[in-house]
């Protein structure tokens, strides 16, 4: 009995501390990420205090006081609401998702979303119950998803303008590390002196370089990079540029193989969209020269014939 007893209580103090072992561990894991969520904050915060302070310090405009009064109302409900966890990443994926971008974004939605309705409810004469109803939903429907339509269009544009650079960036990078210089020098020459031909990718590893300046690793300043335009070729480059920068190793063979497989995949895509547009042609033609074709080449036949039956009646 008293070894059963031991038994039992050694293993209830097992359990014990493993539920301590584990809740410590918990708990540091769930510090950890609050920190560095705080931290990520912080340095978004201060690559952007540049461009906010002129405007929270002294705004001279009419602009900038409505800027800085809308960008109280972004940590709100009704702010977290007209500008959600969704939007703010496409705004991210625009290339404005700072204080500034969010709030025209939210100073937008409001205007539109209740000066449409209003507008509608003058412009129309029967102010009966069931247009003031419709006017009401489709003008505050309007309101509220225009400036996320014109967003989805601005981000679908940096999207394709982001493959369309993506194999400059990959023959940067292939020449630089062909002349021994690293992925730090590499990376900083072509954000210093060749960001003018990759407007987008070149802004996008302007903020990496900051970010990496600013203490974040090489992995999380190119996160951002990764996930941000939905490209699975920038994913697979951003992690070999990673992966060079950690383990080292040459890089020449493996961004020349790369940058193969994406022209032969352009010219795939090219292919695939002249065959397309060739079906595209196709219904274009019967639309607008079949009728011609056939007035031409049957027109003298269907005037003869008319012709005929005309004087058969006669």
């Amino acid at each position: 009995m008293t070894s059963q007893f031991l038994l039992i209580s050694a293993l209830v103090l097992l359990a014990c501390a493993a539920c301590l072992i584990g809740s410590a561990l918990l708990r540091r894991s769930w510090d950890m990420a609050r920190s560095e969520r705080k931290l990520n904050e912080r340095l978004h915060a201060e690559e952007h205090l540049a461009e906010t302070r002129p405007d929270t310090e002294m705004p001279q405009r009419w602009t900038d006081r409505m800027i800085v009064y809308g960008s109280r109302w972004l940590d709100t409900p009704l702010g977290r609401q007209l500008v959600a966890p969704e939007d703010r990443r496409l705004l991210d994926q625009c290339g404005v998702n700072d204080l500034r971008g969010k709030t025209l974004f939210f100073i937008s939605r409001v205007i539109l979303g209740f000066g449409l309705p209003i507008a509608g409810w003058f412009l129309i004469k029967n102010h009966s119950t069931l247009n003031v109803m419709l006017i009401a939903f489709l003008g505050f429907g309007l309101g509220y998803m225009g400036p996320k339509w014109i967003m989805l269009q601005v981000a679908k544009d940096r999207r394709r303008k982001a493959a369309e650079e993506l194999p400059l960036l990959i023959d940067l990078l292939r020449l630089l590390q062909g002349i021994g210089m690293s992925v730090d020098q590499s990376l900083h020459i072509i954000d210093k002196e060749l960001s003018a031909s990759m407007p987008v990718l070149g802004k996008e590893l302007r903020l990496a370089s900051r970010q990496y300046a600013n203490g974040r690793t090489r992995e999380q300043s190119l996160r951002r990079l990764a996930t941000i335009f939905d490209n699975e070729d920038i994913h697979a480059i951003t992690r070999l540029i990673i992966q060079v920068d950690q383990y080292g190793g040459a890089v020449q063979e493996p961004l020349q193989q790369f940058s193969e497989r994406i022209r032969e995949q352009r010219k795939l895509n090219m292919k695939e969209q002249v065959g397309k547009l060739t079906v595209k042609m196709t219904s274009v033609m019967v639309v607008t020269l079949l009728p011609a074709l056939l007035i031409i080449t049957g027109g003298a036949g269907f005037l003869a014939i008319i012709r005929t039956l005309g004087t058969i009646g006669n």
